[in-house]
């Protein structure tokens, strides 16, 4: 259970919390008793968001929180930290509290592994024990996934990564497996190999199966680059600095397999990551070096720091050799989706137009939006090689989210497979209500909603 979620009991008297809209005040003021009308008469409704009204021995006996609109599901994203020590219950229709109490609980998450924070005093009590739980499995995905994205990179490399996975196959049951180091040569994943064979961590793939092995089959792979230097193709020092993050599709990957676990969702669930390093060593790859992938296309490397899509076309391969009802991908692949879209909206690919509406419409109704970006077969011209079958990125920047989605589609047969690829930042930049500074998952609750929707048993 959440430090910030509470149960209802006998023992318990939670303070209300009313939400209120801002030009809807004065009638709400006109309803009030007069103790209270005397109390807010000075309340700076254009300055102030909380409105905290004592009781007549001095305690608190209800929290008003003045919002622009009720159906922002960020309206209590900073209530967390504002609010003095106690228990507080919303007011509203059931899915009003639900969508607030959710921004409110990912408004209390803080990353303190390395540093002493205190702790938020505030406590969120729900009453409906099924929407507790909802809550709670949600809020703990959405925060396993920042935990992993927010660790340092020394402390989250391949191994550790195998070390989450392995206990979240324990706890819900699952199978835990893994290839290291020249294991995935001896098993023909060259490419996994090949970016993180110059790093004192072995790469690695892991791979988590789940479920009734009659279920219809879901696949999900995420990209498990742990830190990312560009290889010899070496990033400058700003463009380094955050690639803590690289593993962020790994890290969204693992907390989806989480919420479909915890849902017991019907499906026979397989995770892949393939994690590694890319370093700079003697026996890093290089440019113009061609491997032959598990597939068995050859690819000639253009950039080594076009690597994701690299450890991702092996995973992939290998996902599609069992025919799932559905693949998923979910990477942290290119700049130029950020520049298409700025750092908070997800990108994502897909190969079957049913599969995107649906998983837009999910992302709008809970206020988790993703666009859909073109798998626009003209550009596939762009990565042509004169040694290979293909270079590992596009001959220019133009379209770089699409020539890399187009490489990946290389590995899937997506005539035959539903496949979603999504190209996502995992990070915040500026503090917003309900997502402090730092890693993110992007799009997390509107996959989860799409495939609850086609998977509930």
């Amino acid at each position: 259970m959440s430090q910030y979620l509470v149960s209802p009991s006998a023992e318990l008297t939670p303070t209300p919390v009313e939400f209120v809209q801002k030009d809807g005040f004065n009638a709400w003021f006109g309803q009030q008793d007069q103790f209270v009308q005397s109390w807010a008469t000075n309340f700076n409704v254009k300055k102030q968001k909380q409105l905290l009204i004592p009781a007549q021995d001095g305690s608190l006996a209800k929290v008003v929180v003045l919002t622009d609109t009720l159906d922002d599901l960020w309206v209590a994203g900073d209530l967390a930290a504002a609010l003095p020590k106690g228990l507080y219950q919303f007011q509203g229709d059931p899915a009003f509290v639900e969508r607030s109490a959710l921004g409110f609980l990912l408004g209390a998450y803080q990353f303190s592994a390395y540093k002493s924070l205190e702790a938020f005093e505030a406590k969120l009590v729900v009453a409906d024990e099924a929407c507790l739980v909802r809550l709670q499995q949600t809020v703990d995905a959405i925060n396993l996934a920042r935990d992993l994205i927010n660790t340092p990179a020394a402390d989250m490399m391949p191994q550790h990564l195998a070390e989450t996975m392995e206990e979240l196959a324990e706890r819900f049951g699952g199978q835990f497996s893994q290839l290291i180091g020249d294991e995935l040569l001896e098993h023909n994943y060259p490419t996994i190999h090949l970016v993180g064979r110059a790093s004192d961590n072995k790469p690695r793939l892991l791979d988590l199966r789940w479920g009734d092995e009659n279920a219809p089959k879901l696949t999900l792979v995420g990209k498990g680059v742990c830190f990312d230097s560009g290889g010899l193709d070496l990033k400058p020092a700003a463009g380094m600095r955050n690639m803590k993050k690289d593993m962020g599709g790994a890290a969204h990957v693992i907390a989806l397999a989480q919420m479909v676990m915890a849902a017991n969702l019907n499906v026979r669930l397989r995770v892949l990551v393939p994690a590694v390093e890319n370093a700079v060593s003697k026996n890093a790859f290089r440019p113009g070096d061609v491997v032959k992938t598990r597939k068995g296309l050859t690819v000639e490397i253009d950039n080594t720091d076009a690597e994701g899509r690299l450890v991702l076309c092996d995973a992939l391969a290998e996902a599609q050799t069992e025919q799932p009802d559905l693949l998923v991908d979910f990477a942290t692949l290119t700049g130029a989706c950020r520049i298409a879209l700025g750092t908070e909206l997800p990108g994502f690919f897909s190969s079957d137009k049913q599969v995107a509406a649906d998983l837009i419409a999910a992302g709008e109704a809970l206020q988790d939006p993703v666009w859909q970006l073109p798998l626009f077969n003209q550009y596939k011209a762009l990565f042509k090689s004169d040694v290979a079958d293909i270079a590992n990125c596009g001959s220019t920047p133009f379209g770089g989210a699409i020539t890399a989605a187009l490489y990946l589609q290389e590995f899937v047969d997506a005539k035959t497979t539903p496949w979603l690829h999504f190209d996502v930042m995992a990070w915040n930049l500026r503090p917003l209500p309900g997502r402090p500074v730092g890693g993110e998952a992007l799009g997390l609750r509107a996959m989860f909603s799409y495939l609850q929707a086609r998977y509930s048993a």
